[in-house]
């Protein structure tokens, strides 16, 4: 295995208690590779970070179009989201133009990420659907794109049906990964995961912020996605959820999308570049701080904005009476090629 960087200190007094390690890959929409730190070509599961590709398909074919999708629908897609009251209404929207329900959604259950949402349920005895589950976005794309090309919805999740091999192939063309080399695992909601390069992840995130050097309707599914995220960055995560701030204080020129793991990928379209970062140990208190920090590195922050992400650039650790007992810092400079 290549060797990692240090990314991340987590300090508790005097004294720093714990370290994190990772990589960090950012590259230009021809695959040039700009900076990295640790293993630009470190192979891990892009998790949910392939979900904004996953929604190209789902446009480009007309899909989206034919079912009326509003563009926060389209964000949704997108979505690893809080379970809110505005995120489960949009799925059954969705579901809804399909002639469907939430019974059709094999994404599985679990309880609102959305904590006060989460109480509510429990105070109204109410169980969580897979509307809740914060992939159901993602799956009701997936069963968009089974509609239109006319194929059955029964086990949409498996590897071997038309709308996955869709989205290996969408993966493969903007990764610049061959098919055969994309090693494939199953997600926490049951459909497949994709195992690439983060420089190769970086690329595909390239592509999707500058697009101009693909076919028009490519070109047009990744505007049209970075447009909705944009107008309506509510729904690609949540209330106090960093993917939101992110393009909520950017006013979206820069689009992010967090994968469990310590996954995270941006395009960052003003500047050309897609940016990769993998916490090794998959902790997801080390990611913010490391996107925050890499951002900064790359001048693609002002003074207003970084305040404003300050909480995610800096987080505080408070012990259970509520004081202040340590920080979490990152602590690198990437390498610039």
């Amino acid at each position: 295995m290549k060797p990692s960087a240090a990314i991340v200190h987590v300090n508790r007094g005097p004294l720093t208690e714990s370290i994190h390690h990772g990589h960090i890959a950012v590259v230009n929409n021809q695959g040039r590779l700009l900076g990295q730190l640790g293993y630009a070509g470190f192979l891990t599961f892009a998790r949910s970070t392939a979900k904004l590709l996953q929604a190209i398909p789902v446009i480009e074919s007309g899909a989206a179009d034919h079912y009326q999708l509003s563009d926060a629908e389209i964000a949704l897609l997108c979505a690893s989201h809080n379970g809110e009251a505005e995120h489960t209404t949009a799925a059954a929207s969705i579901l809804t133009k399909l002639q469907l329900n939430s019974d059709h959604l094999q994404c599985g259950i679990h309880e609102p990420w959305h904590v006060p949402t989460a109480l509510r349920l429990r105070a109204a005895h109410s169980a969580p659907t897979p509307l809740h589950n914060n992939c159901s976005g993602k799956h009701c794309g997936m069963l968009t794109l089974a509609a239109h090309m006319n194929v059955s919805h029964e086990n949409y999740l498996h590897a071997a049906h038309p709308v996955q091999q869709q989205m290996l192939n969408i993966i493969s063309e903007m990764s610049g990964v061959e098919r055969a080399h994309i090693k494939l695992g199953i997600d926490g909601c049951g459909v497949p995961v994709f195992g690439i390069g983060i420089d190769s992840l970086a690329l595909a995130y390239a592509k999707l912020g500058c697009p101009g050097d693909l076919s028009t309707k490519r070109a047009a599914a990744c505007n049209r996605i970075r447009r909705a995220i944009s107008k309506h960055p509510h729904y690609l995560a949540g209330s106090d959820r960093f993917d939101t701030c992110l393009v909520q204080v950017t006013q979206g020129r820069i689009i992010g999308k967090m994968g469990a793991e310590g996954v995270f990928a941006l395009a960052a379209a003003d500047a050309g570049l897609g940016i990769a970062i993998k916490v090794e140990d998959g902790s997801e208190r080390a990611l913010y701080p490391t996107v925050v920090e890499t951002l900064l590195q790359l001048d693609l922050l002002s003074l207003s904005e970084l305040e404003a992400l300050s909480a995610f650039h800096y987080p505080l650790l408070r012990n259970w009476q509520g004081t202040e007992v340590g920080s979490i810092r990152p602590q690198f400079r990437l390498h610039f090629v």
